[in-house]
């Protein structure tokens, strides 16, 4: 489906999450994009009264810019699904697994793909079993993005608290064995993967802050490393977008690179942000794509025609 000027667009964006102040910057970029493109834009700040706001705005495609729970997790996928509404990004089940980092693992390991090893603590329990490697640990709710409620613990000391701040988020978390190296992010548009990006965060440590602040994180791109090993990682994120069934639209992978060069996937981003600060827009600028035509790359991937998964 070829959607051409003058197409009624509706951007959802705020939602009720822990991420909507990122999805109220993201979902303003992308409005303003769209515009530029020529089509008619009707920005949907989402709230529960989603159902009757669509069917009032006629829209003829939905462009996802949600973060976070009901955004990312398969819930307005459904709800766009029931209307048949075209949207952009993956479908109900991919989006579902992607944003449950767990599920996320358990598909991957499926696939014999890397990723760090995991606990997940019973929340009625009193002893925390952590993974098999010890510290340092990395501890981060189940189901949120934009490191909202993540820590990484050195010691016994801190690990109650790094489990307290996550139960703030969700009430399923997990604990995760720190890969100690190089920290990447692999964008995949419609199928293509784009150039690596290395991530130097100012404090060592790439959370909420140093995600969002400008000037607290380096960004390196094409990410300076071996030739050879960036093909190795973008062929890892291309598996892992075909394992969970995401690979329409764009959708972020996100490593960590050990101390010998051997990637792990960390997670997967199935709405990638569209801030200043944010990876997706600057990898495609290192492929000499602007904000623009990035943003008509991922409207024109939008339908129905998802994959059985």
């Amino acid at each position: 489906m070829k959607f051409t000027s003058g197409t009624r667009v509706g951007v959802l964006y705020g939602g009720l999450s822990a991420e909507r102040e990122v999805s109220l910057k993201s979902g303003e970029a992308i409005g303003k994009a769209l515009q530029e493109l020529g089509f008619t834009v009707i920005m949907i700040d989402v709230d529960r009264n989603i159902v009757a706001r669509l069917k009032e705005a006629r829209v003829d495609v939905a462009y996802i810019a949600l973060h976070g729970v009901y955004g990312e997790d398969g819930s307005i996928q459904g709800v766009l699904e029931y209307l048949k509404i075209p949207y952009t990004g993956p479908g109900i089940m991919a989006s579902s697994i992607a944003m449950h980092k767990v599920m996320t693992k358990r598909v991957l390991l499926s696939y014999d793909i890397q990723t760090p090893d995991y606990t997940i603590p019973d929340i009625g329990s009193a002893e925390v079993v952590v993974p098999s490697g010890g510290y340092p640990l990395v501890v981060k709710p189940v189901a949120e993005g934009s490191s909202l409620g993540m820590s990484v613990v050195t010691d016994a000391a801190n690990l109650d608290p790094a489990l307290a701040q996550a139960r703030k988020f969700s009430r399923q978390i997990m604990i995760e064995s720190y890969v100690a190296g190089v920290e990447l992010t692999a964008a995949v548009l419609q199928g293509e993967a784009l150039p690596l990006i290395e991530i130097r965060p100012r404090d060592g440590v790439y959370d909420y802050k140093a995600k969002y602040t400008k000037g607290f994180t380096e960004y390196l791109v094409p990410a300076p490393i071996d030739e050879s090993v960036t093909r190795k990682v973008q062929e890892l994120a291309l598996a892992s977008v075909r394992a969970l069934g995401c690979g329409r639209g764009a959708v972020r992978v996100d490593f960590r690179l050990d101390m010998d060069n051997q990637p792990q996937v960390i997670e997967i981003n199935t709405v990638p942000g569209m801030t200043e600060t944010s990876l997706l827009p600057q990898a495609a600028a290192a492929e000499g794509m602007d904000f623009v035509t990035l943003i008509d790359r991922i409207i024109q991937g939008a339908g129905l025609d998802l994959a059985p998964v």
